[in-house]
């Protein structure tokens, strides 16, 4: 795809989260969209994200489940990109800011080095992780009524919206997190998900991994300091104004995000 219609996808999307109005989905509007020129979508608001001064914080790593992969016909995970101004660091949600968001329980891997090359290893994200801890991914979609295809989700930096990350920091000799459990609840204690680590690519080191390896094919490196997604552990419930959620995490603790 030429770079004009790349720039213009781009800003579609860049407006349509602007102006909190959702659009139509880029695959119906082009059939000829590929992933690859999703990435460069993503990409290109990236830089415009940048221009403004905002700080990439880390990424995200979706469609890691089996099961969202065999709905969405793919058979990899994607990902996108964190920055500072989505981390929720008193648990609050601003749901104004947003246009249809879903929220999902994960693992955050925080780094202590660098992730590079197309060879890393589950071993290799052990080594370059300080910590992991509880975490919620906010998701939302700038694509009306979350009616998405991949290239569609991926072009929209991976349906990301806002995190939240938990304050009990484990080492990751001291678990094992293919069999850390999570329970999801909102409200007064209502039960709306569930799941292990082992739903997360069979293992979140493993997602974590695909990640830095995938990003290279791009140029990208994950950098010390970056927090990174791995995964959900459950389907994401709709979130609005006046929700309270918490996800309770064996050997990780909880985290608690509200939309206000």
């Amino acid at each position: 795809m030429d770079a004009a219609k790349i720039k213009a996808y781009a800003d579609k999307l860049y407006q349509a989260e602007r102006n909190r109005k959702a659009i139509a989905p880029l695959t119906g509007q082009d059939s000829s969209l590929t992933v690859d020129d999703a990435y460069q979508i993503q990409l290109e608001n990236v830089k415009a994200v940048l221009s403004l001064g905002h700080v990439i914080s880390g990424k995200k790593i979706g469609l890691t489940s089996p099961g969202i992969q065999k709905q969405m016909g793919v058979d990899e995970p994607d990902y996108g990109h964190l920055y500072a101004a989505m981390d929720c660091k008193d648990g609050k949600v601003n749901t104004a800011a947003l246009l249809q968001p879903k929220i999902e329980g994960e693992i955050a891997f925080i780094l202590k080095a660098d992730l590079a090359g197309g060879k890393v290893t589950r071993e290799d994200v052990i080594k370059a992780t300080d910590y992991v801890v509880a975490s919620f991914e906010i998701v939302d979609s700038r694509i009306a009524d979350w009616k998405i295809k991949l290239p569609d989700t991926i072009a929209d930096n991976a349906s990301s919206g806002r995190y939240v990350l938990g304050a009990n920091k484990v080492r990751l000799g001291d678990v094992d997190l293919t069999k850390v459990t999570m329970k999801l609840y909102k409200n007064q204690g209502e039960l709306v998900g569930e799941g292990t680590g082992a739903a997360v690519l069979g293992d979140p080191c493993i997602s974590v991994a695909w990640l830095a390896n995938r990003l290279w094919t791009y140029g990208v490196t994950l950098k010390a300091g970056e927090v990174i997604l791995s995964g959900a552990f459950s389907a994401a419930p709709l979130a609005t104004k006046g929700d309270s959620f918490r996800a309770e995490f064996s050997t990780l603790g909880t985290v608690e995000a509200q939309f206000v």
